[in-house]
């Protein structure tokens, strides 16, 4: 079965403030019935209103797991919401996974720091059970350019994890890190379950210290996607997203859209 596409609801953020409804209203129009939830502790019930009235269901969300204290880039810090409200929102809005979507650089450069992540993640599957949910990590370009023993932090990552523990692949940023992501994924296996649809030139230098401003939209830019859906054997969700774009962004999302509806037709006609 292909897997459902979906919208990481950050890429729209800017737009959903100040009108939910037309925001997910334009998203249905587009083709969505599945988007992944950003920021929803706290307003769960307002999400699933909108979503509600348009058709579209959240079966993935990003929320913060692993750290308590998170650090922002003006040098402050956010305090995570607690497991309890996190899982509980969750089962409001309908989750299925709860994908915790940053982990700093630092826990990345050694297998001690690794270790930490895997072991928190694994406690939060635990609890997440509890609440018929599934937990996820979400991947940038700083997990998988450290290498310890001779493997990129990330898969390290996922030989600690639980079996229940998914991963959810960023594309752009794996990319960008170097890593060369069909055979990644392949390699990973049933472990990744969603992957991030994202696009742009890539080049040395890449990252997420400094944003590129020209990302693109799915097909239109270096990074191998169709190759990478063709490659996951156990992909549920692939998710757009995009950290910046000089499009409007729902015509950028739209056109995203019909890039890969009709590259996972190709391939469900192949297969």
């Amino acid at each position: 079965m292909a897997p459902a596409i979906s919208l990481q609801l950050y890429t729209v953020n800017a737009a959903l403030e100040p009108d939910l409804d037309a925001g997910v209203a334009r998203l249905a129009a587009i083709g969505f019935d599945t988007v992944e939830a950003f920021a929803f502790v706290g307003r769960s019930t307002e999400l699933k209103s909108a979503f509600d009235a348009h058709g579209v269901t959240a079966t993935t969300g990003h929320a913060f797991l692993v750290q308590q204290e998170i650090p922002l880039p003006d040098g402050t810090t956010m305090t995570a919401p607690s497991h309890a409200d996190t899982f509980a929102a969750a089962k409001e809005l309908g989750l299925e996974i709860v994908i915790d979507p940053f982990v700093g650089p630092d826990e990345w450069t050694t297998r001690e720091g690794v270790e930490r992540v895997a072991a928190r993640l694994n406690a939060a599957a635990d609890e997440a059970a509890e609440h018929g949910l599934r937990v996820g990590y979400h991947n940038h370009d700083h997990e998988l350019r450290p290498q310890i023993d001779g493997k990129p932090a990330l898969q390290v990552l996922a030989e600690l994890l639980d079996p229940r523990v998914v991963l959810e692949l960023d594309l752009y940023w794996a990319s960008a890190a170097g890593v060369d992501v069909v055979a990644f994924v392949q390699e990973l296996g049933d472990r990744i379950v969603a992957v991030h649809v994202k696009d742009g030139p890539m080049r040395s230098g890449i990252s997420t210290a400094e944003i590129p401003q020209d990302q693109t939209p799915a097909g239109q830019g270096d990074v191998p996607i169709a190759e990478v859906l063709a490659a996951a054997p156990a992909l549920e969700y692939a998710v757009i997203e995009f950290d910046h774009s000089e499009l409007d962004v729902f015509d950028a999302v739209e056109q995203s859209y019909r890039w890969l509806a009709a590259t996972l037709d190709k391939e469900a006609v192949s297969a």
